[in-house]
């Protein structure tokens, strides 16, 4: 049997396939990887390991590769696969979910602290010899103790989120989900609310569902106009849930206090872009769940996916949507 991986992966991935007596070929170039390319890629193999969210694995990929015994994605999310064509083709498709919670809770966690004490953009001015006279009305930030967290998605990363800002700064929990979670009202005292509450509401607002239809571009002007002038609104989950131009103006207009993203909408952010510059602003560039931890552990549970889907069996973790 033989996998296409459209990235190197971790080395303890690799070891798992290639014990199973599966050979690896895996695209090495630091270049996305054009539709064309991938489905001739495939046609020479029995299976795909997806790295990331950029490969499109729709309607007119599947119909091309409907040989494919299985599609596993070292990602958690899979907004970019058309699972139900999948399941029509008989391609069973895996994913990571879980094994990323805490990276990216802590990611979401730096970029909440960051944001409210300006240290992306004061390191920046250290960096121009712009550390000159102290002033004590200059540089100011926030402090986060007993403010409110709003959880937009409360799954598994969240909950991560939400026990480390209790734990820290003692911060109370609202949520907006579909559905209630009632392990974090007992844990954490978590309060459900209406989508409209929790942007009044939130202190934080940080973003931790997936990417659908409903969520896509729901952070926008009428959102922002919403919020709090002193809120900061965090983004780790997808780019495109949130509308960049409408979050500059919310800052530019003091509708909200700052913002802490490790996803953007385009990705990669253009180097230009003014949030880059902005004293309120910190940007990661989508590392979400980059630690060595994670990352073995989302190679791990890729390979045993594709692993069980060569030989016909269920995959362990599965996508399910």
């Amino acid at each position: 049997m033989k996998a296409f991986i459209t990235r190197k992966i971790p080395d303890v991935g690799l070891q798992l396939l290639r014990a199973a007596g599966i050979e690896v070929t895996a695209h090495t170039e630091k270049r996305e990887l054009a539709q064309e390319e991938l489905i001739a890629a495939c046609l020479q193999h029995d299976a795909l390991l997806s790295v990331g969210g950029a490969n499109k694995i729709d309607m007119v990929f599947l119909n091309a590769c409907s040989h494919l015994k299985v599609v596993s994605l070292m990602s958690a999310g899979y907004d970019n696969v058309d699972v139900a064509a999948a399941r029509e083709l008989g391609i069973p498709v895996g994913h990571t979910p879980g094994v990323l919670s805490n990276a990216t809770a802590d990611a979401a966690f730096l970029l909440m602290m960051a944001v409210a004490r300006k240290a992306f953009y004061l390191h920046n001015t250290i960096a121009r010899g712009e550390w000159g006279f102290f002033e004590p009305t200059k540089n100011l930030g926030m402090e986060l103790n007993g403010k409110t967290l709003g959880v937009f998605g409360l799954g598994k990363i969240g909950m991560a989120l939400a026990r480390k800002c209790s734990g820290a700064y003692d911060m109370p929990l609202i949520y907006h989900n579909r559905g209630r979670n009632e392990a974090a009202e007992r844990e954490l005292g978590a309060r459900w609310v209406p989508f409209d509450e929790l942007l009044r509401e939130s202190d934080v607002l940080s973003l931790h569902a997936a990417l659908t239809p409903e969520t896509k571009g729901l952070f926008d002007e009428a959102a922002f106009g919403k919020m709090k002038p002193s809120a900061i609104f965090i983004n780790t989950a997808r780019g495109a849930m949130h509308n960049e131009q409408h979050l500059l103006r919310a800052l530019q207009e003091g509708q909200i206090w700052g913002a802490g993203l490790d996803v953007t909408n385009p990705e990669p952010m253009d180097p230009e872009n003014p949030l880059l510059n902005m004293p309120n602003v910190a940007v990661l560039p989508h590392i979400g769940s980059a630690t060595m931890e994670a990352r073995n552990g989302m190679a791990v549970m890729a390979a045993q996916n594709l692993i069980a889907g060569l030989k016909g069996e269920p995959l362990p973790f599965a996508v399910k949507g």
